[in-house]
């Protein structure tokens, strides 16, 4: 009997983290709450939205009774006016997995958000450098007077690394980049380095036919519209959330903010929100593509969850 190599062996000793992605409206959360009381789970979200409180019905949160079943972590976390960016999501996500590691239970990191997922799988290097205004307002009247090219020049200067994978149009990723630089005496490439985390992992992907997905779509936004999303956003505004907060610009609230303002109807608003969610989904699919071999695929129209966490459970098995 060949026995695992010490490199196989770290890797069978390493905790499981499970990962499910796909696009919006798949059925990620169902699976999550079904491996999350058969497999004394807990889901880790990775999503972008519901780390807001008071969005509750256009970010499709879990609700209080699903949260009640299976606990979450990194829902609710901040008001809709704070900032709150992809490093401050990665150190959370971190910080959470490991405490339901620590407890004895399996991490299950759910969610469409591909920047917030890679952050965490990849463990990217992200630069904790706060925005210096000053310093950006400056660079982007270099930009302006000079050309984005000799803004790119200069940070070719300073990182060539980053250069050449930032595209000169890009004028705010070359101001990001030279900010780091200038700000930290650092480059911005170094602090990029991936530093994968130390679980075993397995992604699993949900996936269905188009136009399956996008009837479920128009279905879950007339729920939306039905559960009172006209009042959840008058409700944000009425407590002082300004229309141009970044947490505001999201699907549905952007289109129910421009109906509420009187620029276009409700029934337009609607047909909006549907839209640009299937645009949405196309994004996820550039971020999860159904041809990357970390991702194991399931069309669940085809495969009964029983499958899929039968696939879990094997994996969680392989450790230890």
């Amino acid at each position: 009997m060949n026995l695992p190599s010490r490199s196989e062996s770290d890797q069978r000793q390493r905790s499981p983290l499970i990962v499910i992605v796909g696009p919006t409206a798949v059925g990620k959360t169902s699976l999550a709450l079904r491996l999350g009381q058969t497999l004394d789970a807990e889901v880790v979200s990775a999503d972008s939205r519901q780390v807001y409180r008071g969005m509750d019905i256009g970010t499709a949160k879990p609700t209080l009774e699903e949260r009640r079943l299976v606990p979450h972590h990194l829902i609710d976390v901040v008001d809709p006016d704070e900032p709150f960016g992809l490093a401050q999501y990665q150190t959370m996500a971190y910080a959470a997995i490991s405490d339901v590691l620590a407890r004895g239970r399996l991490p299950l990191l759910v969610g469409g958000s591909g920047q917030y997922v890679r952050a965490v799988v990849e463990g990217w290097g992200i630069p904790r450098v706060p925005p210096d205004q000053e310093l950006r307002d400056e660079l982007y009247r270099q930009a302006e007077a000079q050309g984005s090219e000799a803004l790119h020049a200069r940070l070719s200067a300073l990182d060539p690394v980053a250069a050449e994978r930032i595209d000169p149009r890009n004028v705010r990723r070359v101001v990001r980049a030279l900010e780091v630089c200038l700000c930290t005496g650092e480059r911005i490439s170094d602090l990029q380095r991936r530093r994968p985390p130390p679980y075993r992992i397995l992604q699993i992907g949900l996936t269905m036919p188009r136009p399956s997905l996008y009837r479920r779509i128009d279905e879950r936004v007339d729920r939306m519209l039905a559960a009172g999303l006209v009042a959840e956003v008058q409700s944000l505004v009425a407590r002082g959330y300004d229309y141009e907060l970044p947490s505001m610009s999201g699907l549905g609230y952007r289109q129910i903010g421009a109906y509420l303002r009187g620029e276009i109807s409700l029934d337009e608003a609607v047909h909006l929100i549907k839209r640009e969610t299937r645009r949405f989904v196309r994004q996820q699919y550039n971020w999860f593509r159904l041809d990357d071999e970390r991702i194991r695929w399931f069309d669940v129209e085809v495969i009964p969850p029983g499958e899929i966490e039968a696939v879990v459970r094997e994996f969680v098995g392989q450790g230890g």
